[in-house]
């Protein structure tokens, strides 16, 4: 049985402080339920998914730490094994494969979602009017938002098997229904 979002949300604030943390997760949470609809799966589990996929991060930031802990954590309290192996995928390192359209998702909105969170704060902590154009100038100016792999955000789209641009729209789309709850609504 699949966790409600009110106990995957309970989980994220037991073990993530830090409110760009918590931003990130509700931003991917939302991209992800908005990629459920276009791919066949189930909103709940694949918001979930998102929810929670760096919930272990504050506490553990190395790559022995995430998401090793963050599987211990899940395992032990019955989440999905679907759930948990996206999780365990959306970080290279870890060997785990990106078998699934679930694990694919969540590979292609985490960098992106970061990115054009970062993007929306520049232009005046706004997703209106962000589009795939400003996006992609901005991924081309290595200075900005280093910490992103472009490399990553590329292939996201690249293994869900759509078109950059495309997948651009679709996660701004997605990250301004809830525009109020990552503070990007404007001044």
């Amino acid at each position: 049985m699949t966790p409600s979002r009110e106990e995957a949300l309970a989980l994220l604030h037991a073990h993530t402080t830090n409110p760009s943390l918590i931003k990130h997760a509700l931003a991917v949470e939302a991209v992800m339920r908005a990629l459920a609809r276009d791919y066949g799966g189930d909103p709940e589990l694949w918001g979930i998914t998102g929810l929670l996929h760096d919930f272990d991060y504050e506490r553990h930031p190395t790559r022995e730490g995430h998401p090793y802990e963050g599987r211990r954590i899940l395992e032990a309290q019955g989440y999905p094994d679907t759930v948990i192996r996206a999780i365990m995928g959306h970080a290279d390192y870890t060997g785990v494969p990106r078998d699934t359209d679930l694990a694919r998702a969540l590979f292609s909105a985490d960098e992106l979602s970061g990115f054009v969170m970062a993007v929306a704060l520049v232009r005046g902590r706004s997703l209106a009017g962000l589009s795939a154009p400003v996006v992609r100038k901005k991924l081309r100016d290595k200075a900005f938002a280093r910490s992103v792999s472009r490399e990553d955000v590329m292939r996201g789209a690249e293994e869900l098997g759509v078109d950059l641009d495309a997948h651009i729209e679709r996660v701004v789309a997605a990250m301004a229904t809830i525009a109020p709850q990552l503070e990007l609504t404007g001044p």
